[in-house]
């Protein structure tokens, strides 16, 4: 009856064959429609929807009639399990279902999968990928104390950073180029801790020493304030090597452990007092036996910073030219300076016990410096210790 009232697919049709030949076996006469009579459609929750008639014959032709007849067999419909062949349709809809949702995670296990991969690549052929996990050694921990730690080095270098900015903040205070606030001296100072920061690094034995900043500030200041531009644009790096060169004949002196040595700065010391000894010994006796003011009181800065802290800068770029200069070499014509420092104040040291001539030559005075070079030029060379230059 509902077959060929209803268009209806075949399963579904199937089950209202079903329906029909059950109700004519219990002989009912409530589940038979008359001819003229149309089947109410009802919703799942028990309420109807109303019929749509055609102007011309009566029949539903809308598509929304359709729709509504088929989501009323698919709620209604009950499995029968007595007719074999029968199919439930809501178990063929949660069987489409659960394949619906077996095709889903397949699909999504497919692409983690493929993301996976790619990933995986990226980390292989690209160094700007996913960071991959490494052991850390006990060597490489931060707290580490061992030599070869990446973290100690680090911890090391910045402690010697912090005792080079400090100094670098003291060198020349007179002078804006160096101890100024402005761009153009901080740019400066930036410069030279980056060439003492270097040269520490390039000797570890050595590293950076309190002083050595005002041995690197005349050269610095020489090649940045030169007319020619292209030497200013290369300052940071001719200063970093003409720095080294000056050092590499001195920098026994800066290693306490070859301070006994023959390049050390004690044998540096006695050669210099030779040196007074062969020009002047009363003046050596009076200060080496009588008052006892040793070499290694006041010559030791003397010599190790070559003199740039004893005078200003001008004259410090005046006793270096005849440093440089000489052909006895920077360290037998540093020694010949040393010395005529003595002797130009020769009267004031024998005149003076041990407290008056150390805090003399530990705070020299302003002297002419054209007279003192000329005093040290004139002085006899100590030959038995005297080495030409190569």
């Amino acid at each position: 009856m509902l077959k060929g009232k209803l268009k209806l697919p075949d399963r579904l049709g199937n089950l209202v064959v079903d329906f029909e030949d059950r109700d004519d076996k219990i002989g009912g006469s409530s589940s038979v429609l008359a001819s003229s009579e149309e089947l109410e459609i009802i919703l799942p929750n028990g309420l109807g929807f109303s019929r749509h008639k055609d102007d011309g014959d009566g029949l539903c032709c809308t598509e929304e009639k359709k729709t509504n007849e088929a989501a009323i067999f698919r709620a209604s419909a009950r499995p029968y399990k007595d007719r074999a062949g029968s199919v439930s349709a809501m178990a063929f809809i949660a069987a489409d279902e659960k394949r619906s949702d077996f095709e889903y995670q397949s699909e999504l296990k497919k692409n983690t999968e493929e993301e996976l991969s790619s990933s995986k690549q990226n980390v292989d052929g690209d160094s700007d990928g996913l960071l991959r996990r490494h052991e850390i050694s006990s060597e490489d921990h931060p707290l580490s104390l061992g030599k070869a730690s990446v973290w100690n080095q680090y911890f090391q270098h910045m402690d010697i950073i912090e005792q080079i900015d400090r100094d670098l903040k003291r060198t020349h205070p007179e002078m804006e180029f160096f101890s100024g606030d402005t761009s153009f001296s901080r740019k400066n100072r930036e410069a030279m801790k980056n060439i003492l920061l270097l040269f520490a690094k390039l000797n570890p034995a050595i590293r950076y020493v309190q002083g050595m900043h005002e041995v690197l500030a005349p050269i610095y200041y020489v090649f940045c304030t030169d007319i020619d531009e292209k030497n200013v644009a290369n300052a940071e790096a001719d200063s970093f090597s003409c720095f080294v060169k000056l050092l590499s004949d001195s920098v026994d002196h800066f290693c306490q452990q070859l301070d006994n040595s023959s390049g050390g700065i004690l044998s540096t010391l006695s050669r210099m007092s030779e040196l007074l000894k062969a020009n002047d010994e009363e003046l050596w006796r009076h200060l080496e036996l009588t008052s006892r003011v040793k070499a290694q009181y006041y010559a030791f800065r003397w010599i190790t910073l070559f003199l740039t802290q004893e005078f200003n800068l001008q004259s410090v770029l005046r006793i270096w030219d005849s440093l440089l200069s000489n052909p006895f070499g920077i360290q037998e014509m540093l020694l010949r300076v040393c010395c005529a420092m003595l002797l130009c104040m020769r009267s004031k040291l024998l005149s003076g016990d041990f407290a008056a001539n150390l805090k003399l030559l530990q705070n020299y005075p302003d002297v002419n410096i054209e007279q003192l070079l000329h005093v040290a030029n004139d002085l006899s060379p100590d030959v038995s210790s005297y080495c030409p230059p190569l």
